[in-house]
């Protein structure tokens, strides 16, 4: 008979892992709703959560929602210890989240309350993706599917000694608390971003921006796009065979909707052919379709030198006769004023098209070199960082899987 243990096991632990019920080592408990007519159940001080509050934080401290000790005496809500796992059963199955303070719920739930010295909460929580595909497996209903709190404290799972679950539980719960941390700053610097793009780039009507480097107070000006340089077209007289292979590149769709600077590893391969426009160091490239006239007629800047890069077929090109600073129109491009301008020249019902006359005739405010190197460089290298930051909450993340994988049976 084969073991029952994980591939990877944390030192000091050889013990075979034991099937057993979920509800032979935690309680199962729903939720409940007091009547929503009656202002004597509501707005007092115990929290009342419901499945829209969970997903997003591993710890819940306050609900949006409070209810008074009459409310959960006269409704069916029951009163939930800290360190329960909210798990929501129905319209959203599987969401979880640990109650930091005492707490109810609504009937969206079907709790998971530990009992002491046999089930670890963390150990638990850690499991989500498992509890969340058995609720979707065995969940019944006709308008929308629902896990009874009897089929899920019937879930077999394989459990090790309540140590074992304590240290794996710490494990995943330093993993989460690192991801967190990065997670709260990569939403700083996106902030940041966000804040600087508004503020950097004169709003409409405006001569100058709220915030500027020292040294600049000149005006700045407003130029048509269609004055200052010149359009190109993306492939063209392609057929599906001619794509997938060829020693050629051509910048994707996505790469061009996504990056403001285009990824230089965004691309596909396609025949080389004389016919088409080879992209050059600075050509800037523009979305023509979108499914929302928000997402028409994003921007970016290609910044490489090598040779048989083209477009796709879905983008336009842009060539600046001026000089220029890439970085300052790679953001100027992107800034809100600009982007409310090309959401107007969207048209369409089911999907939105730009016409790339009219964002020719689009004005856009440019300054002297210089201020644009400042503001392209201060702002490519906030970019710079979120594209870092992203790329660690990647390696955590796939720590966090590894682990996943390999540290339960």
């Amino acid at each position: 008979m084969d073991k029952r243990v994980p591939e990877v096991r944390l030192k000091g632990f050889t013990d075979d892992w034991e099937l057993r019920k979920l509800g032979d080592v935690a309680k199962i408990v729903g939720g409940g709703t007091p009547n929503t007519s009656n202002e004597k159940f509501w707005n007092g001080n115990i929290n009342w959560y419901s499945p829209a509050e969970i997903g997003e934080n591993s710890y819940m401290v306050s609900s949006k929602k409070k209810i008074t000790k009459l409310g959960l005496e006269k409704s069916s809500a029951h009163m939930l210890p800290r360190d329960t796992v909210l798990f929501t059963s129905r319209a959203g199955i599987g969401n979880t989240a640990i109650l930091s303070e005492p707490g109810t719920t609504n009937q969206g739930f079907q709790s998971i309350v530990p009992h002491d010295g046999t089930l670890d909460t963390y150990f638990i929580f850690s499991r989500t993706n498992e509890l969340k595909r058995y609720g979707e497996i065995n969940g019944a209903g006709s308008t929308f599917l629902e896990i009874s709190g009897k089929q899920l404290s019937k879930m077999i799972m394989d459990f090790p000694s309540i140590e074992e679950q304590n240290t794996i539980g710490k494990l995943f719960k330093k993993i989460d608390k690192f991801i967190d941390l990065q997670q709260r700053e990569l939403d700083l610097y996106k902030k940041l971003r966000k804040g600087l793009l508004q503020k950097l780039f004169p709003s409409d009507g405006e001569n100058v921006p709220i915030v500027r480097f020292a040294d600049f107070d000149e005006d700045w000006k407003k130029r048509k796009l269609g004055e200052i340089g010149k359009t190109f077209a993306g492939l063209s007289g392609k057929t599906k065979k001619d794509f997938g292979h060829g020693d050629a590149k051509f910048v994707t769709y996505m790469n061009v909707f996504s990056n403001p600077i285009s990824n230089p590893n965004m691309v596909e391969s396609v025949e080389i052919d004389s016919k088409q426009y080879q992209l050059k160091y600075g050509n800037i490239l523009f979305t023509t379709s979108s499914e929302t006239p928000e997402e028409v007629g994003m921007s970016s800047i290609w910044l490489e030198k090598a040779e048989n890069i083209y477009l796709n077929s879905f983008c336009f090109g842009y060539n600046l006769e001026i000089p220029f600073s890439p970085y300052y129109w790679a953001f100027m491009l992107r800034s809100p004023s600009i982007r409310k301008k090309f959401i107007i020249l969207a048209q369409g019902i089911s999907r939105y098209n730009i016409s790339k006359n009219k964002v020719m005739d689009m004005n856009v405010p440019v300054t002297k070199i210089e201020e644009q190197r400042n503001i392209g460089e201060l702002l490519n290298n906030i970019n710079n960082i979120i594209d870092l930051q992203k790329g660690r909450m990647g390696e955590l993340n796939l720590i966090k899987k590894y682990y996943l994988q390999k540290l339960f049976v």
